[in-house]
């Protein structure tokens, strides 16, 4: 990576995972300036995470890649604020769900060049999956660059700005799914007469190997459950019930409306 100095401008979960992940991936604290709305938060992250804590404006200012790390709500009031101090040569990275590109372009002057990028909480143990999108006056240099710059946190891909959307829904949202899931499964062990730790313990470690061994093995997730179906087995019966409850059909509405909601966002941004 080359020597660049960041500037998280926003600090929510996400963005403080994408700091957490730059940090333990190798980034020094001298490469990075965050801004904060409250004062008792900025300092809760300079002693956390030993980084220089500043205004909007001077993090723009002293910044080659802006990363945009605020709720969308909050979005325009802060490129009205660090508008003066982005240039051409300042690369602008997106965070904040549902917004395009061209939000971004309207209120920066000039070709400022903007990436748009979805990642997920698992940054904060260099396990995230990050979806990347050049806008219209980002180079392939550029892309490049915020490439690098998350790859360290976990796995990228790049995509069309129109797929970010259900990217959002995908993998944006997707580790509360899973938690979800994971939380239920726990549940019905107590449910069963497991001793609550004991059911954690169960359910952590099952998903941990299950995940692993479908990245890790190749196999379609099709052949991986039908090779814990028996006949009229256990799993067997497990799985028609969970057909019958329509949790295939569940996931896919939610989704849907996890997608839906991202497109509203920018539409409501637009008003």
């Amino acid at each position: 990576m080359p020597k660049h100095t960041v500037a998280m401008l926003g600090t929510g979960k996400m963005a403080e995972a994408v700091l957490a992940g730059l940090l333990r991936s190798g980034w020094s604290a001298d490469q990075l300036v965050v801004t904060a709305r409250r004062p008792a938060r900025g300092a809760e992250l300079a002693e956390r995470y030993g980084v220089t804590v500043v205004g909007n404006t001077e993090a723009a200012e002293r910044a080659d890649i802006l990363v945009i790390g605020v709720k969308p709500q909050d979005a325009a009031a802060l490129l009205g604020e660090i508008g003066p101090k982005v240039s051409a040569n300042k690369l602008v990275v997106s965070l904040c769900a549902g917004l395009t590109t061209g939000f971004f372009a309207d209120r920066l002057p000039g070709d400022a060049p903007v990436i748009r990028v979805m990642t997920n909480t698992p940054a904060l143990i260099g396990e995230a999956m990050t979806a990347i999108s050049a806008g219209p006056h980002a180079t392939g240099e550029q892309l490049a660059v915020a490439e690098e710059m998350f790859k360290p946190l976990g796995a990228t891909v790049r995509v069309p700005e129109y797929q970010q959307d259900a990217v959002t829904a995908l993998s944006g949202s997707g580790p509360a799914y899973f938690y979800l899931m994971v939380e239920a499964m726990i549940d019905a062990g107590v449910l069963l007469g497991l001793p609550r730790q004991v059911a954690h313990e169960l359910v952590v470690q099952t998903a941990v190997g299950s995940a692993v061994m479908l990245r890790d093995s190749g196999e379609h997730p099709v052949k991986l459950r039908e090779a814990v179906t028996s006949p009229a087995g256990t799993t067997a019966a497990a799985l028609r019930e969970l057909e019958n409850h329509g949790v295939r059909a569940a996931l896919l509405s939610a989704l849907e409306a996890a997608r839906d909601r991202a497109a509203q966002i920018a539409g409501e941004m637009r008003q």
